[in-house]
């Protein structure tokens, strides 16, 4: 099967300030906030929920079909696709727009002050998924919002299955457009917190979600992952980490596994527990896309935790 991923790529500035923002700012002072930090440490990483499941699904071995929008300044990130082996064949540059890029202060407390300018994802609807009819299995990342909202409709017109996530897109929906986008998923991926925002604006459970689509998975970080079903409830353990070091990406690692297995049909439980090794392998490294393990690694770390061959 052919896996077309759509959502985003975009840069990530991460700094650091070795103090803490709370000595910094006046709280009673916050109406005129006038607050700049040193930040010596300072590293750009690749990311994108396209880019992240994309380089997820190429370590497994697939060779995924990215769809996304990006500005003048790709060149960096193409290159990198290129020597990945990924294709950029349908993702779409915009010269009078910059790629989607996060600037991330962190402090020693890990506070975050994030900035987020979404510049050519925005206009992820220039992309249709009719340009890529090659496709047999596809994700609905973040991106822009009407483009979500293209992306879903068309995927279930064509009967093409695909995963539904919202993720950090979900304030820009309603509850009537998320169970519109949802109703032609084969399944839906949320973590916990956005399990329980998709509920409030629903005004439907989970439980209740499954029976709309195949399967609803929930990620709970160290406590694992669920997958609601009309059957019920099925808990998956999380894989113990080498490390802990940046849960950046981890949800899209996950994915991936998800993604892979239900090209192969392995039912949820095996999918899910993929999404779960490929989850710890990324959390041990900084960034979205700096975990290289080796396909027959990935075998090996499935094996040990579920005992089932990749």
């Amino acid at each position: 099967m052919t896996t077309l991923v759509c959502g985003s790529l975009a840069y990530d500035t991460i700094m650091v300030f070795p103090d803490q923002f709370r000595k910094h700012i006046l709280p009673d002072q916050i109406h005129i906030l006038n607050a700049a930090f040193l930040v010596p440490d300072l590293r750009r990483e690749y990311g994108g929920t396209a880019g992240n499941i994309g380089y997820n699904l190429k370590l497994l071995g697939e060779d995924p079909l990215i769809m996304a929008t990006v500005g003048h300044d790709f060149a960096p990130y193409e290159q990198r696709l290129a020597q990945l082996g990924i294709s950029t064949r349908h993702v779409l540059r915009l010269d009078e727009q910059f790629t989607a890029q996060a600037f991330i202060t962190t402090d020693i407390d890990d506070n975050q002050i994030t900035a987020f300018h979404p510049g050519a994802m925005s206009f992820a609807h220039l992309n249709r998924v009719e340009d890529a009819p090659g496709a047999t299995l596809a994700i609905v990342s973040p991106d822009g919002r009407q483009g979500m909202v293209d992306h879903a409709r068309d995927l279930a017109a064509r009967s093409i299955p695909f995963v539904f996530d919202p993720g950090q897109g979900l304030p820009m929906f309603s509850g009537p457009e998320l169970l519109e986008m949802s109703s032609g998923a084969a399944a839906i991926a949320l973590n916990d917190y956005e399990a329980h925002v998709v509920e409030q604006k629903t005004g439907k459970s989970i439980a209740e979600l499954a029976r709309i689509v195949g399967a609803v998975v929930v990620t709970r970080g160290a406590e694992g992952c669920v997958i609601v079903t009309s059957d019920g409830e099925t808990r998956i353990a999380a894989v113990p980490a080498e490390g802990i070091v940046d849960p950046t990406g981890c949800g899209d690692a996950f994915r991936a596994g998800l993604l892979y297995g239900m090209a192969r049909d392995w039912g949820w439980r095996k999918s899910a527990e993929l999404g779960s090794v490929m989850g710890a392998i990324k959390i041990a490294h900084r960034g979205g896309q700096n975990h290289r393990p080796g396909r027959d690694a990935i075998a090996r770390r499935f094996r040990e935790a579920f005992g089932q061959a990749l």
